[in-house]
């Protein structure tokens, strides 16, 4: 039999296997992935204790048929193939060579009784030495004068400091006394760098290769000493993602992309979240983080920029989050972290294989006094996730997830004066009426992936979740305040999807393609009440309705590799949403009603791969988000707003990305987006209300650098520089042009570094700082908020005791103790006497320790 395993890859293996290799075919390919040593800038991926990614399987039948296909696998930077029971590598390494596309390294060649093996190493391509291979490959490289020097001489030169890493002979279908001396010699000097692979536009690819603005934060950026209260911490690194609000958890953390979602008050907007490909942003586009659990995630991938073709409404950008990778070995882990301002965290995970089945827990409790007053916050999470892979060819895989939030208190927002005068003051309306929310929620997912063959494969999810959620809200205005007037609200939500996706792989014309077809459909029911409160006593309802929601997609995405190293492609979405309000508070009239909106999403993408070290793109993408139930609440009525449209916008971007010699990666967009009926907020008796812009526009570049210098050592630095402005946008009542005004919430600057230390006994250290630059709060552009530079401090040592490791952990945030502000609140026009400010805590230090067992 012969057989083809892959351990590794710094790219995408694209084999042709319609061809007879002596008198075998080559069948069956499988894929593993290595734990990465901590600190490679290319590959972020999982820890020391994340374990092993699971055996991916692909049928080969269809490589018989076609001429070439790329498989995305990734692990250490080494790609090596064994062929076993065939004598002549000759023809072996004709076609593996003329095959092996994208990796473009140095293919060390060797044989034995046992068969033939061929390896890649990332360095040689590093140093130019891949021309010489290109134009001038070797047959019998194992035995050839000049394949020894390469092997024996060059190849240890090319290594950085990286400690050398071994590769585990049985995972290529060989014993490791059966490897021949020079193999061996290859293995023990292989630089682990890893290729990263990303899903963000739905199908696997590597983040050099797709054709958009994309980071990956892996497993080590997430958790590494890190409190993990906020999917902030872990977005800082990203070209431009802003985030603000990690103090006050009654208001959600807000994230913005391109300035997509600086609006929002209440969880997520304009940006498409999902959690292991669940999207948790309903249909309406109201995204929420509250389920997201940090100890148990081990990458998060940001599409940066509209792509509502193939994620539909509210999709200014795109955050994915991926659970850890479930790890042959099963582990068991648990954390504990206090600090200041009564901060407590714990969590407890499980995960390994049982036969054919995979299986994740974990468990976590959350828990903090707040900087400020009134800003105490409990959360409880479990999260879960079983893999049963049925065959090669298919696999199903389960998830729920449970939350309870009994309290998370609104310490509201202060005035220039205040901040002055007390920077840990809660607002006094906002004590006075216990402001704050506590939610319950409990959602479950079912996926189901089949490959009939290796061009075709399906994917088939449905999901399902039910939401109680409780607030209480103290109006902004000064006399709101002062009459204590406010809002007591419950909202009992169901919510219900379910998606249909197929690839299908061909080589037409000799060319290869892939298409993607696609559609689904998601639906939310909301039974929603609200109350007044004046005097601080709950008054008589001012909203009794039922909103339902339902959303139909269709999707399609095509991609062509051209001749000379060009990939042409082009996606398009079609998006059909329903708005049904029933108003059972019939007193003051019926405002039942219904809103219609459609829309259209093109986008296309042209991307040149001549190199690894050089990958341009050009990509034209929109987006149509419309908006929330929330946003459609009319000042003093029931129902939804009609007159409130969908904003879109359209995305040009050019970019090019790659990976230097000296591992050193960067990534470079420009961007310019033109923006119609952006969505706003204004106020009327403190409440927040939506209206619709005329035009706005933003420009853009963002920046961002991996760089490994030297041994144990990775350098990062992410920068951003944003303009935003309104082209035709008045007051609401029509008395201020602000005309050429900037968007607030939106800064113009962004700047990230940080310098991280490994040493290869455990011991790392990790050095942040973060710039931002000010911005406005209101559309006015009456106040603005001062730039502020904040420097972190992360510290823990990784120890070894047989099969436990031990890691104390050791935090300082804001070193410096820089006063800044943690929130805005954006609004239409303000004063320095508006309530619009949250302080942001000065030092703080935490500490901890984790224990894994692995069995």
């Amino acid at each position: 039999m012969a057989g083809l395993n892959v351990r590794g890859a710094t790219g995408l293996v694209a084999l042709g296997l319609d061809q007879m290799v002596g008198g075998e075919v080559l069948r069956g390919i499988e894929t593993r992935k290595a734990s990465p040593d901590r600190g490679d800038p290319f590959f972020q991926g999982p820890s020391r204790s994340g374990g092993a990614i699971p055996r991916r399987k692909v049928d080969l039948d269809f490589f018989k048929k076609t001429a070439s296909k790329e498989i995305p696998v990734s692990g250490i930077c080494t790609t090596r193939i064994v062929v076993e029971g065939v004598s002549d590598c000759d023809s072996v390494f004709d076609i593996l060579d003329r095959r092996v596309r994208h990796i473009q390294t140095l293919p060390v060649f060797s044989e034995s009784a046992q068969g033939c093996s061929l390896a890649y190493s990332a360095q040689a391509m590093r140093n130019g030495l891949i021309q010489f291979w290109k134009t001038a490959p070797p047959k019998h490289l194992g035995r050839s004068i000049l394949g020894w020097i390469v092997l024996c001489l060059v190849i240890p030169s090319l290594g950085h400091a990286t400690e050398p890493v071994g590769v585990d002979a049985e995972v290529f279908g060989v014993e490791e006394e059966d490897l021949p001396s020079a193999e061996k010699a290859a293995d023990a000097k292989v630089d682990p760098v890893e290729e990263i692979i990303v899903r963000a536009d739905r199908v696997p690819g590597s983040v050099l290769s797709v054709p958009a603005a994309v980071s990956v934060v892996d497993q080590q950026a997430i958790q590494m000493a890190r409190p993990q209260l906020t999917l902030g911490e872990s977005l800082v690194a990203v070209p431009g993602v802003f985030t603000q609000n990690r103090q006050n958890f009654a208001q959600d953390l807000r994230i913005s992309i391109r300035g997509f979602g600086a609006r929002a008050r209440f969880g997520i907007r304009g940006i498409r979240l999902l959690i292991d490909g669940i999207p948790t942003t309903l249909p309406d586009g109201q995204g929420q983080v509250d389920t997201l659990q940090l100890a148990t995630a081990g990458r998060i991938e940001v599409m940066r920029g509209p792509s509502a073709s193939l994620y539909g409404s509210a999709a200014g950008g795109v955050i994915r989050v991926e659970s850890q990778p479930i790890p042959e070995v099963p582990i068991v882990s648990a954390r504990g972290q206090a600090g200041n301002n009564g901060y407590q965290s714990y969590d407890v995970k499980s995960l390994g294989r049982v036969g054919d089945v995979g299986y994740l827990i974990g468990l976590s409790r959350q828990v903090t006094g707040g900087y400020r007053q009134h800003s105490h916050m409990e959360s409880n999470v479990m999260n879960s996730r079983v893999e049963w892979e049925i065959d090669d060819a298919s696999e199903l895989i389960g998830y729920a997830n449970f939350v309870y939030g009994p309290v998370a208190e609104d310490p509201g927002a202060l005035s220039l004066n205040q901040v002055e005068q007390d920077r840990q003051q809660a607002r006094t309306c906002n004590e006075a009426l216990d402001a704050g929310e506590r939610v319950n929620q409990f959602s479950g997912a079912l996926k189901y992936r089949r490959s009939q063959n290796a061009a075709n494969e399906t994917t088939a999810v449905g999901w399902a979740g039910w939401r109680g959620f409780s607030n209480r809200l103290a109006f902004q205005s000064s006399f709101a305040c002062g009459n204590e007037i406010g809002a007591e609200g419950d909202l009992d939500r169901i919510f219900a999807g379910g998606s249909l996706q197929h690839v299908y792989e061909s080589m037409p014309f000799g060319l290869f393609n892939q298409l993607l077809v696609g559609g689904g459909f998601e639906l939310q029911h909301d039974d929603r009440t609200r109350r007044s409160i004046r005097d601080g006593l709950v008054g008589s309802t001012t909203i009794d309705q039922l909103e339902d929601v339902l959303s139909l997609r269709a999707f399609i995405q095509d991609e062509w590799e051209l001749p000379a190293d060009w990939t042409l492609g082009f996606s398009l979405g079609f998006d059909w949403l329903r708005y049904d309000v029933t108003d059972r508070l019939t007193a003051t009239g019926d405002d039942s009603g219904t809103l219609d909106y459609s829309e259209w999403s093109p986008s296309g993408t042209l991307r040149w791969s001549p190199h690894e070290s050089t990958n341009p793109y050009l990509r034209i993408s929109t987006s149509f988000e419309p908006p929330t139930t929330t946003e459609l609440r009319r000042p003093g009525q029931g129902g939804f707003n009609p007159d409130l449209s969908p904003q879109r916008a359209v995305n040009y971007e050019v970019g090019i990305k790659g990976l230097l010699p000296g591992t050193l990666r960067y990534e470079l967009a420009v961007y310019y987006i033109a923006i119609d009926d952006e969505i706003l907020k204004f106020d009327v008796g403190g409440e927040d209300f939506y209206r619709n812009a005329g035009r706005s526009d933003r420009a853009g570049v963002e920046l961002g650098f991996y760089w490994q210098p030297i041994e144990n050592v990775l350098a990062t630095a992410a920068y951003t520089y944003s303009k935003s402005s309104f082209i035709d946008h008045q007051s609401s009542d029509q008395s201020q042009d602000f005309n050429g005004n900037q968007v607030p919430g939106v800064p113009e600057q962004l700047l990230y570094l940080a310098l991280q230390y490994s040493h290869p006994d455990g011991l790392f250290a990790s050095l942040e700082g973060r710039y931002v630059g000010s911005f406005y709060a209101d559309d006015a552009n009456q106040v603005k908020t001062d730039p502020f530079g904040v420097l972190d401090l992360r510290l823990g040592w990784d120890v070894d005791f047989g099969a436990w490791q031990i890691t104390p952990q050791l935090g300082f945030n804001n070193l410096l103790d820089a006063k800044y502000i943690d929130n805005v609140r954006t609004g239409e026009s303000w004063n320095s006497d508006s309530f619009v400010f949250e302080p942001a805590p000065g030092f703080e230090v935490y500490g901890g320790l984790s224990l894994s067992l692995e069995f």
